[in-house]
């Protein structure tokens, strides 16, 4: 069936189609070839699965689907530990029903594929470094708020959420701030549309509440209070629609709580290190220490006996930054690609930028430089590989 009338055709294909899914894409999903020749991507599939299909939509070049049966597994499939992730189709998780193995090994090929095809570079795929455990990292979780329910949008339909019970991956004092917001929904205002989870560097525990409108609320003591009576002490935030984040109760500090953090601190730590050791021998040496965030990367370096331009738009992070010290640091507050020509020459630069990459005049910075090594630390290999070729 043909949709006419759109901008995009899609076709329908109504007839049982059986495939192998052969890889898995950047994003999760599986990745498989009608019988046209077409790739399809379907989500929920392990490399080495042979499923039949539904719902195909087939566009001019690709198509999407998913899976009605799983014909036979692939090698690395298992059973998802986490009962949310097949009964309510949840939208958060992309790989918990492939073994940890496999999914090191697509993540390591996704990633040396972005290098080859992107950033044009004749490379093997890199070695994965395992996090210390596999569920229960994540220090920040955002739940969806629908009516009743407070959890993740089901997959696929964006539109639906399901009630979280417990989630796997998020720290235990996270769990605890869901279970406690379970029993304390009744305070929060009608246009709530999201809830941010979190517990800070320094052990504190912080709620969010996000809202469709400016519409004042008066119930942040009482949840406040609520949550104390659960044994829970946090600091109640609301951040309307298009308007400042501010602390309703238990603080009034905007730091930690509104300043980028890595959601897996000890991966965080473990790559800040490693990126810094491969900039190799750093005393007498100069860094530039590029979206610095709130001055990690730059305390390393300085340990490391280097000087460093330290930069960052967002002025909470520096003031965090500042307030830990750092003798030896020159800050700069404001974009890199607005300061970056003004600092210092570089023997080694670090540089770990938001997942949409570097701007690109800092990338033709850098160019102009005489730099000696960088170290990019990525949230996106496709960003990364393209910032490499440029």
């Amino acid at each position: 069936m043909a949709c006419r009338g759109t901008a995009r055709r899609i076709a329908l294909i109504v007839a049982a189609v059986e495939i192998d899914i052969r890889a898995i894409a950047s994003g999760g999903d599986g990745v498989g070839s009608l019988p046209d020749g077409r790739t399809v991507f379907v989500p929920r599939t392990a490399p080495g699965d042979r499923v039949l299909l539904r719902n195909v939509r087939a566009h001019a070049r690709m198509a999407r689907a998913s899976v009605a049966t799983i014909v036979s597994p692939g090698p690395g499939r298992v059973e998802p530990p986490c009962p949310h992730y097949v009964r309510d189709q949840c939208g958060s998780c992309q790989l918990m029903h492939i073994s940890a193995e496999v999914q090191h090994e697509v993540k390591a090929r996704v990633a040396g594929d972005a290098l080859r095809r992107i950033g044009k570079r004749d490379v093997n795929d890199p070695t994965i470094t395992a996090a210390p455990q596999a569920l229960g990292y994540r220090s920040k979780v955002t739940l969806a708020v629908r009516g009743n329910r407070i959890g993740y949008h089901v997959l696929g339909r964006p539109d639906e959420v399901f009630d979280v019970r417990r989630c796997l991956i998020a720290e235990s004092r996270v769990q605890e701030l869901i279970d406690g917001m379970r029993a304390a929904r009744r305070h929060l205002p009608t246009d709530t549309t999201r809830l941010v989870l979190q517990r800070d560097r320094n052990n504190g525990l912080h709620i969010t509440v996000r809202t469709a409108t400016t519409q004042v609320w008066s119930g942040a003591r009482a949840l406040h209070a609520d949550m104390a009576r659960q044994g829970l002490t946090v600091t109640v935030w609301w951040h309307p629609e298009d308007g400042a984040p501010r602390a309703m109760a238990g603080s009034d500090d905007p730091w930690p709580a509104m300043v980028f953090e890595q959601v897996h601190p000890a991966m965080g730590n473990l790559v800040r290190v490693d990126a810094v050791a491969a900039l190799g021998a750093l005393a007498g040496r100069h860094a530039w220490d590029l979206y610095a965030g709130v001055g990690d990367t730059t305390a390393l370096l300085i340990g490391a006996g280097a000087t460093v331009d330290s930069v960052e738009r967002d002025r909470r992070a520096v003031a965090a930054a500042e307030r830990a010290g750092s003798a030896g640091a020159v800050r700069h507050t404001g974009a890199a690609e607005s300061v970056v020509r003004d600092l210092r020459p570089p023997d080694v630069i670090i540089t770990n930028p938001p997942r949409t990459g570097m701007a690109g005049e800092v990338v033709a910075a850098i160019a102009a430089t005489a730099v000696q090594r960088i170290a990019y630390i990525s949230c996106d290999p496709a960003t990364l590989a393209r910032d490499v070729a440029r």
